[in-house]
């Protein structure tokens, strides 16, 4: 069967040996009016600049509640539709510069990489601010290609570390820890590039040279102990509502329902292909990918459907394949 016949390609964002995770944005919250335990979404493009908010008029009233991470009195934040915004209602909340916070964790104040904030929010959980603390210069000799790095962002600016592959070249480093913001390589300022971008400046480093990062670690409590490592499975499911609430950049936001046991399954085969061909688990984008797949009636307009969203993944054919036979597959329930 022809596939993707005439598809438009770009240059893909995405490199093969340096992974990059994305807190990519864009899919849910749930819960609103008496829907509790939901999942709140920041919206795609919540990271980007230009996109105006949607009117206050049309914004869910949600409360939550927040600590800084390092150890705060509890305070209360509402009406925010975005990462920035958060970021924004945290910092008015504490009297810091919204600038100070380099991401959230959801009931936990540790540096907990599966817990990290991304594009959902549970209309229970407790977030969790983690801000700057001492910056650091490390020298490190590239002895290998790869540095054994996942590299995320958090969605307002800031690229730092999700996670370090054990006896990788990084991993030998014991000053380098998961949550360090990465601010600069060899002096260039890296303050608003997207994780991918970074990703694509350390895999291009020269072999066998020294190169020098400057890195911000997040101000830690007494009893807060840094991943060295991080888990190879995707981001933990946070709230348990009965609906979720999709926030959009555009426009107000819309009660929708929970995926259902066909798309829970077939956002987990997607993800894994997600892992074997491009090097990274994302189990938003996986989502997205099920939603633009599901109602499709070939692999061709499955095929136009990702080049339309998404284009700028520019993924191979036989991926594009793979993931619409996985989501063939969990629709008749095979394993």
């Amino acid at each position: 069967m022809p596939l993707g016949l005439g598809r438009r390609k770009k240059a893909s964002p995405l490199v093969e040996n340096e992974e990059a995770e994305p807190i990519r944005a864009g899919l849910n919250v749930s819960g609103l009016d008496g829907l509790d335990g939901g999942r709140v979404g920041l919206g795609e493009g919540a990271a980007h600049e230009g996109l105006p908010p949607p009117p206050t008029s049309l914004r869910p009233r949600l409360i939550f509640h927040t600590q800084l991470a390092h150890g705060s009195p509890t305070g209360r934040i509402e009406g925010f539709s975005n990462v920035r915004e958060l970021y924004a209602k945290i910092g008015e909340a504490f009297g810091i510069p919204p600038t100070e916070v380099m991401f959230c964790t959801l009931n936990t104040h540790k540096v907990d990489m599966d817990k990290l904030l991304g594009g959902q929010i549970g209309l229970e959980d407790f977030i969790f601010a983690h801000v700057k603390g001492q910056r650091k210069e490390v020298e490190v000799f590239k002895g290998e290609d790869a540095l054994g790095l996942t590299i995320t962002d958090n969605g307002a600016g800031y690229a730092f570390i999700k996670r370090i592959r054990e006896g990788s070249i990084i991993h030998q480093i014991q000053v380098i820890n998961v949550g360090d913001m990465i601010e600069s390589i060899n002096g260039q300022i890296l303050i608003g590039c997207r994780h991918y971008e970074v990703a694509k400046m350390l895999k291009e480093l020269p072999k066998g040279k020294t190169f020098f990062l400057k890195m911000v670690e997040p101000l830690k409590a007494f009893d807060m102990i840094s991943q060295r490592s991080g888990s190879r499975s995707g981001s933990a499911q946070l709230g348990t509502g009965r609906g979720t609430l999709r926030l959009r950049s555009k426009g107000p936001a819309t009660v929708e329902e929970l995926p259902s046991a066909f798309e829970e399954k077939a956002i987990e085969k997607v993800d894994d292909l997600l892992e074997s061909y491009m090097g990274i688990r994302d189990s938003e984008l996986a989502a997205t990918m099920v939603e633009l797949g599901k109602d499709k009636k070939n692999p061709d307009e499955f095929a136009e459907a990702l080049d339309e969203t998404l284009g700028d993944f520019a993924f191979p054919d036989e991926f594009v394949f793979d993931v619409w036979g996985a989501i063939g597959d969990a629709k008749v329930g095979r394993v």
